[in-house]
């Protein structure tokens, strides 16, 4: 992705006491069958800069997990579900956005807020603070360590597909491993630069995914693995989209696709992954987002996407399984 910035002598012209705005332009995508896809410019508020957003997606995500990590009882119980009995949201979410929404409304009170458990904040901006307060609610449910605060800020609408994603962070609480990224900046962990790896083949290639928690998806995501697996060096499921897509970046996978993930699972890990040099999409040439989420190394995921797209994986392809 790149930042564009106007030109100095541009805002000479306009005089020094007019309001420049920045515009963001997503790096253009290109369709398996040669169309070039740019989205829309998005502006950035006079300012406002990159580096000055990574830096709060940084403090926001460690202060919630200094949260999480020193507030988890001995035994966590659930206070609700989600999308069925076995997707489970635990009073530390709620807790963990509650001082996410805090923080934001105190440092950026006109920043809109899309978050994965309360109501949707309204901002004037033309910015939103995007948050997953714990991705991985079963793993830190049962104590297995792969769950972290994701937070990112986005431009444009508040949908995958629209949005650029200007900043973000993912702290993994369980180890404290803490991954960000700025738009034009690259990715880091731990504040060292992390790049995607660069695996030989398909066949070599170490691939992350997750499942639903609805039985039939679940039993057509195990079709799909079913196809895949064959294909590749072995298979992870982790628990933590965010936490998956910051491995891809630094190396430790080589390649991730999963179906369903929502705009609060993937924006922060999708800015670390494309800025560490991955590629993100869909299937059939489109963005990704819920339907289904493919990244990694370009040619590799051309490769797994016609694999996917075979197996009508996203359930959009009108393919006849008869």
């Amino acid at each position: 992705m790149v930042l564009y910035a106007e030109p100095a002598t541009e805002r000479g012209r306009r005089g020094a006491g007019a309001s420049v705005c920045r515009r963001i332009v997503a790096r253009v995508r290109v369709r398996q069958d040669g169309r070039v896809i740019s989205p829309a410019p998005h502006e950035l508020p006079d300012g406002v800069t990159v580096t000055e957003l990574r830096d709060l997606a940084v403090r926001l995500a460690t202060a919630a997990g200094t949260l999480v990590r020193e507030g988890r009882p001995e035994r966590v119980e659930v206070a609700a579900t989600k999308s069925s009995e076995v997707d489970p949201v635990t009073v530390m979410d709620r807790a963990s956005e509650d001082l996410l929404r805090e923080m934001i409304a105190a440092e950026r009170p006109d920043d809109a807020i899309l978050g994965e458990e309360g109501d949707d904040v309204p901002g004037t901006s033309g910015l939103t603070w995007v948050l997953d307060p714990i991705d991985g609610t079963v793993n830190y449910l049962y104590g297995v360590a792969s769950w972290a605060v994701s937070v990112a800020v986005v431009a444009g609408p508040p949908e995958p597909a629209s949005w650029t994603v200007l900043a973000g962070c993912v702290h993994s609480v369980a180890d404290g491993r803490t991954w960000s990224a700025g738009l034009g900046e690259g990715a880091t962990r731990d504040g060292a630069p992390v790049h995607v790896g660069a695996p030989a083949s398909l066949s070599t290639s170490l691939v992350g995914t997750g499942f639903g928690y609805d039985a039939g998806r679940r039993r057509e995501q195990a079709a799909v693995l079913a196809r895949v697996l064959p294909e590749i060096r072995d298979i992870r499921r982790l628990g933590s989209a965010a936490i998956d897509l910051c491995l891809l970046a630094d190396g430790s996978l080589d390649l991730y696709y999963e179906r369903g993930l929502n705009p609060w699972d993937m924006a922060a890990g999708v800015v670390v992954a494309t800025e560490a040099g991955a590629v993100v999409t869909g299937l059939r040439g489109g963005p990704a987002g819920n339907a289904m989420t493919v990244a990694g190394p370009a040619g590799l995921v051309e490769q797994l996407a016609r694999i996917l797209e075979e197996v009508d994986a996203d359930g959009a392809g009108g393919v006849d399984h008869g």
